[in-house]
């Protein structure tokens, strides 16, 4: 148990690269490495056949076709075996007709979980909790949301992260509370007395010279 805690309290952190994995899946081995170019939406669940989990399933296969879009692909996990993922898969679109079209990660060695802190003792000491790893095509996470067991994640807030994450590295603004597509950016403080003087004058809507936003 102490090696678990210990293990699991070294967390990835934002803005550093993500740690590499080689793991059997639903869809054959797959590697982190497979995923650089593209965006990874990187989670992980409790137990296969679970109530909550299989709404998320469910919520994450919705969105799929939104985040491939994107240029983002989804990528699942848990401690269960192949079979089982499999199994729950296929009892998934049996009976709610949902297909799962994204490769689940079976981590019964856990060693993917304890290298991004999925497996948090206090709530439980051997499932991972719903953890949500967002990574760039660089393969730096730029995200890490942690849910706990009782508490489905939601869909709409990870696309959201996603739009935002990419408007600001093709834009170089940044996204302020609550934004979604289409609505104001905002405009990085000036970082002169000189420019805060001249940021008034831009023609942006500002608050006052460290807070302007400007339409896209």
């Amino acid at each position: 148990m102490e090696e678990v805690r210990e293990q699991a309290i070294s967390l990835p952190r934002l803005g550093e690269p993500a740690p590499a994995f080689e793991a059997v899946t639903t869809h054959g081995v797959l590697k982190l490495a497979d995923f650089k170019g593209s965006w990874l939406i990187l989670f992980s669940h409790p137990a296969d056949f679970t109530p909550v989990c299989t709404t998320e399933f469910m919520a994450f296969a919705e969105i799929y076709p939104e985040l491939k879009k994107r240029g983002a692909e989804l990528l699942g996990l848990s401690v269960d075996s192949v079979s089982s993922h499999i199994a729950w898969v296929r009892n998934i679109e049996e009976k709610t007709g949902t297909k799962i079209p994204f490769p689940v990660i079976a981590d019964l060695s856990k060693e993917v979980s304890l290298a991004y802190g999925m497996i948090h003792p206090g709530q439980s000491k051997t499932e991972t909790v719903r953890c949500v790893f967002i990574i760039d095509p660089n393969q730096i996470v730029r995200t890490i949301l942690y849910y706990p067991l009782t508490t489905g994640r939601n869909m709409a807030e990870i696309l959201r992260i996603v739009d935002a994450l990419q408007t600001t590295d093709k834009n170089a603004v940044a996204t302020p509370a609550n934004w979604r597509p289409g609505d104001m950016v905002v405009v990085p403080p000036p970082k002169t007395q000189e420019g805060a003087e001249e940021r008034v004058k831009q023609g942006y809507e500002c608050v006052d010279w460290y807070l302007c936003k400007k339409k896209l």
